[in-house]
């Protein structure tokens, strides 16, 4: 069974590489935030927006649930997703985790252009944005760091990735 799940910060790149990933693997990919959107019929941005951010975790954290419970896929999870609840131990008791780690500059260019889709940064000036990735960096990549492979984001090799991917399937059967 091939569970993968992509961690790492907003704008790391997760969907990208996911897509990709799934295609050399021939897997299904599944990006968490359009499940959930699926799952409720509210956008992410309505969920923060009107239930907050906890009720957000707590969705994500059922439907995260659900999804692992299904058989071969290419997940790529929210930034938060695996520093709330049990959900980094479930996605790694469920199948392998990847963590593509960027440099705090990488994430904030990336990022600075793509602000009003994102509810938690979208209200932020640059300054303010910088300061909120180094902060909440500090809380989240401990979590990222449990990831069963870490890679560099600023240009991942998915070849590569999808190698290493093999390799830690062979060696968890």
């Amino acid at each position: 069974m091939a569970r993968i799940f992509l961690t790492g910060y907003m704008g790391a790149g997760k969907t990208t590489v996911g897509k990709k990933l799934a295609n050399q693997l021939k897997l299904k990919f599944i990006d968490l935030d359009h499940r959930i959107e699926d799952a409720s019929g509210k956008t992410v941005q309505q969920w923060f927006d009107t239930e907050g951010e906890e009720l957000f975790r707590l969705k994500e954290s059922e439907v995260l649930k659900n999804v692992c419970e299904s058989d071969d896929f290419v997940l790529a999870t929210g930034g938060g997703t695996p520093c709330y609840s049990e959900n980094l131990e479930l996605m790694k008791r469920s199948g392998i985790t990847i963590y593509l780690e960027l440099h705090p500059g990488s994430i904030y260019y990336r990022l600075a252009r793509s602000k009003a889709e994102r509810p938690l940064i979208k209200s932020l000036d640059d300054a303010s944005l910088m300061e909120y990735i180094l902060s909440s960096m500090l809380v989240r990549e401990p979590f990222y760091k449990k990831s069963h492979i870490i890679v560099k984001g600023e240009n991942v090799d998915v070849p590569a990735l999808k190698d290493m991917v093999l390799v830690q399937m062979q060696g968890a059967s």
